[in-house]
């Protein structure tokens, strides 16, 4: 006796559905590849985890970073943690397995884990200074007017300083001045990999991670993070930037 194989009419509804399953199956694929892509690429979101940007952003907002373009002065940039700057509340809890896969694909938003969000205040081979008479910070000698951005009640800041922006690296600042542990908290400490002291205040151009551009959550904080027009008015480092950063914990002349 020999055997035959039985063969499914092409028509069938179950060839049919086989067919569909697979046709699905290609398509949850190739969306999660191209998914992953523009995460790793071109943009993705975080969830604010700390006051520190309030009010500019607030616990919980969702944000859209974008990695395409170059950070700048006046833009709000997300970076991995430059070494030592995180306690428990600047950091975001990290998720399960399978809460950091849906964030690796981009199905999630990125918890914030081991990343900060900061406004970008000196490119390399600025002088960042506070304070004028007025108390006003400023960049290059111009004055920075932060009422837009700065938090209620906030100074611009409460400790007096002059520093030079080091080579490959930018000095950041939260906009909730009392509540942001910012470059202007680490003038003092000596990073993992530097001798120097005050090397750990800064942020490697390589741990800047982009630009948020967007708060899309929840509906209520909808609104673009764009530059204030005050950065326009900052005028270009007067010479090429330090190897090293140049750090005075002293007021400016004044």
């Amino acid at each position: 006796m020999t055997e035959t194989a039985i063969k499914e009419p092409a028509n069938s509804p179950r060839s049919g559905l086989a067919a569909a399953a697979r046709e699905f199956v290609l398509i949850v694929v190739g969306a999660l590849i191209v998914s992953s892509i523009l995460r790793a690429f071109v943009g993705q979101m975080f969830i604010i985890p700390s006051e520190s940007m309030q009010n500019t952003l607030v616990i919980g907002d969702r944000v859209v970073v974008e990695k395409i373009t170059e950070a700048e002065r006046g833009d709000v940039i997300v970076f991995e943690d430059p070494g030592g700057w995180l306690g428990a509340e600047e950091s975001g809890q990290k998720r399960g397995s399978v809460g950091r896969f849906f964030e690796v694909v981009g199905l999630l938003p990125d918890s914030s884990h081991g990343h900060l969000i900061k406004r970008l205040i000196g490119m390399p081979g600025d002088k960042v200074v506070c304070c004028d008479k007025q108390g006003r910070l400023m960049v290059n000698g111009q004055p920075l007017e932060e009422s837009s951005y700065l938090f209620p009640g906030d100074a611009p800041s409460a400790m007096e300083f002059q520093v030079t922006v080091p080579a490959g690296k930018v000095f950041v600042m939260g906009d909730h001045r009392s509540a942001s542990g910012d470059s202007r908290v680490h003038l003092t400490d000596t990073g993992a990999e530097g001798t120097t002291p005050g090397d750990a205040a800064f942020v490697p151009f390589d741990k800047i991670t982009g630009r948020a551009v967007l708060v899309v959550w929840p509906a209520s904080n909808f609104s673009k993070l764009g530059r204030p027009d005050t950065f326009k008015n900052v005028p270009p480092a007067v010479g090429p930037a330090p190897a090293k950063p140049v750090i005075a914990l002293t007021p400016p002349p004044k």
